[in-house]
């Protein structure tokens, strides 16, 4: 009986965070799940407060595609930066092939970027994760083509992590949907 309990109790308690998420729009929204960021609070809420255009009742979907369009401005950034280092005659050639294969490996990720938009709007979240997952993987091969870890595109992929994660947060958080 009191495994039965536990159970009910376990799926009421989820069924109340789903149907609350659900319930809350813009501000509320945006304060409750950058409550489960943790240390990464205050970027979630600027980030998810940063589109102007954003609805007041936006919902998660909503909230999701915010965080993503500022991730993909992110990878256009690292992009920008790689094709700059990339002409830079001065490097050692095994960091300008590095960077080669970081610019390639960036444009994977922001095409995959577009890609989970495009499936959160057709609520198809499993392919969201999906193509999420990809981007992050994608930055992760950046990062690991150039040496070093306090240069101006590691700071960025750091940054590019932590904006997909927010995403994660959100996808998450979202309550199942039938197709």
């Amino acid at each position: 009986m009191a495994k039965i309990f536990s159970v009910l109790v376990i799926c009421i308690i989820v069924f109340a965070h789903q149907t609350a998420a659900e319930i809350l729009t813009g501000n509320a929204l945006i304060q409750s799940v950058c409550n489960l960021s943790g240390s990464d609070k205050d970027l979630c809420v600027e980030v998810l407060s940063s589109d102007p255009s954003k609805p007041l009742n936006a919902d998660l979907t909503d909230l999701a595609i915010v965080a993503l369009k500022v991730a993909a401005k992110n990878a256009s950034g690292i992009l920008t930066d790689v094709k700059m280092l990339i002409d830079d005659a001065d490097l050692n050639p095994e960091i300008q092939q590095g960077l080669a294969d970081c610019k390639e490996t960036i444009l994977d990720a922001e095409s995959q970027l577009e890609d989970t938009i495009a499936a959160l709007l057709i609520e198809a979240d499993v392919d969201a994760q999906t193509w999420l997952k990809a981007a992050l993987a994608a930055i992760t091969t950046c990062d690991d083509s150039i040496p070093g870890s306090d240069d101006v595109l590691s700071v960025k992929s750091k940054n590019f992590r932590k904006l997909c994660n927010i995403v994660v947060i959100i996808t998450k958080t979202m309550p199942p949907r039938i197709l």
